[in-house]
């Protein structure tokens, strides 16, 4: 029964239709082309056709139309009335029946073509699976060539159909209140992320303000500096303008200041050179010194030549000499049964090898026309230290060497006169040794 609130009420009685029926048309079979009509089908199709083809808003809506008022029933009510009213031929049910049309002209169109019951079952299986359901249902259940057992297979098509529509309404709901859990989640995290990048921007907003204020401030600085090295520049000027030749003077004070330098160092060399200066002429007075000394005490040199003695292996050391006549040398000193040693006095021999040569020699022969100053000296004073006889020869050869070894042996043999023996510690010169090193 339909509930409508109106200037004047209209109430539908129970099981009949909202006003007087019209009077219905002579039936004409099925067989023919024409659709069947809403009220043609059995009661049993008039619910899934409306449930399913006609939202329940549009319902009420042309249920208002049609009655001239507004339905007071609920959605139910409203849908089990609208279900009874279409039994029979109203003007509630002809306006379903267009309004029906209207929707689904298309559809129905498509289905005109559709000669044979087979084609439309076939028709309907293929369309059942797509998004226009209504449309289908719509078109099959109207359709001239839908026999009671196709009738049958879709209403029970649809059945099914509502039943997994309806599970999958539940699940989509629990779908649903699941994502309303997660959304109210993802929304809190949402909110603290938010939270935090407001304070993040807070903290960032406050940091760049203290690079703003300390680039002001280095600004301020830089623009002090710049100020005070422009008062400088003029104070320059000013300087340069009233003392033009101040320039000059400042280039010639420093210019002074590296001569002054120069000349120190100069004269740090030239007190250098004269110490070295005097050590050597110390050394040259004391050689002189020693060899007017031996030359006054050396005896005449006999005429005839004295054999040469033996050496009993002594190491004799020839300190400097030409490299032609080591060969000579080598000879002379093997000849007497002595080893041969030799250093040459600083040409290719470093100086520093000269003390472990002269450690190793036991007697010593200086050639000081072929030696360095430095060998020089260290064979003298090695010698002095030592108490090691050593001849000094002026002219290096064969025969000078064959005297120093007659006369050095001669000596070390206790031959010599007793105020030569005396001066055993020190160096002992031939007559043939100048004052000093020829080099």
């Amino acid at each position: 029964m339909l509930r409508h609130s109106t200037a004047a009420p209209a109430t539908l009685p129970p099981g009949g239709p909202a006003a007087t029926p019209l009077p219905a048309p002579a039936e004409t079979p099925a067989a023919g082309s024409r659709r069947r009509r809403l009220w043609e089908l059995g009661s049993h199709a008039h619910c899934p056709l409306i449930g399913v083809c006609l939202p329940i808003a549009a319902l009420r809506r042309l249920t208002d139309k049609v009655l001239g008022g507004e339905a007071l029933a609920g959605d139910y009510e409203l849908h089990c009335g609208v279900v009874a009213d279409c039994r029979q031929r109203t003007r509630l049910a002809e306006g379903l029946q267009k309004e029906l049309d209207r929707r689904y002209l298309l559809t129905v169109q498509r289905t005109a073509k559709l000669k044979t019951t087979d084609t439309l079952a076939a028709w309907w299986r293929e369309e059942a699976a797509s998004k226009d359901l209504a449309g289908a249902f719509w078109a099959v259940m109207t359709h001239p060539r839908c026999s009671e057992a196709l009738e049958h297979a879709v209403l029970g098509d649809v059945h099914m159909l509502q039943h997994q529509v309806g599970m999958a309404t539940r699940i989509d709901a629990a779908r649903f209140e699941a994502l309303i859990d997660e959304n109210g989640v993802l929304g809190r995290a949402l909110a603290e992320a938010q939270q935090r990048t407001t304070r993040l921007g807070a903290e960032q907003a406050r940091r760049i303000e203290r690079a703003e204020a300390e680039t002001m401030r280095l600004r301020a600085e830089l623009i002090g500096r710049d100020t005070a090295l422009a008062q400088l520049r003029e104070q320059i000027v000013a300087l340069e303008q009233a003392a033009p030749e101040l320039r000059t003077r400042f280039d010639l004070a420093r210019e002074n200041r590296g001569q002054a330098e120069r000349i120190h160092a100069l004269q740090r060399a030239l007190l250098q050179a004269r110490q070295e200066a005097d050590r050597q002429r110390r050394r040259t007075d004391e050689a002189v010194a020693d060899a007017a000394a031996l030359r006054q005490a050396a005896p005449t040199a006999p005429a005839v030549a004295e054999p040469l003695p033996t050496l009993n292996h002594r190491a004799v050391l020839c300190v400097g000499g030409r490299s032609a006549s080591v060969p000579t040398y080598r000879q002379v000193v093997e000849s007497t049964g002595g080893r041969f040693l030799r250093h040459d006095g600083g040409e290719e021999d470093k100086v520093a090898q000269l003390d472990a040569t002269l450690a190793a020699a036991d007697l010593v022969i200086c050639q000081t026309g072929c030696v360095s100053h430095d060998a020089y000296w260290r064979v003298k004073d090695h010698c002095k230290r030592t108490g090691k006889r050593c001849v000094f020869v002026a002219n290096p050869s064969k025969a000078a060497l064959e005297r120093a070894l007659v006369r050095v042996l001669s000596r070390i043999d206790g031959s010599q006169p007793a105020d030569e023996a005396a001066d055993g510690a020190s160096a002992v010169e031939t007559s043939d040794t100048n004052n000093g090193p020829s080099r």
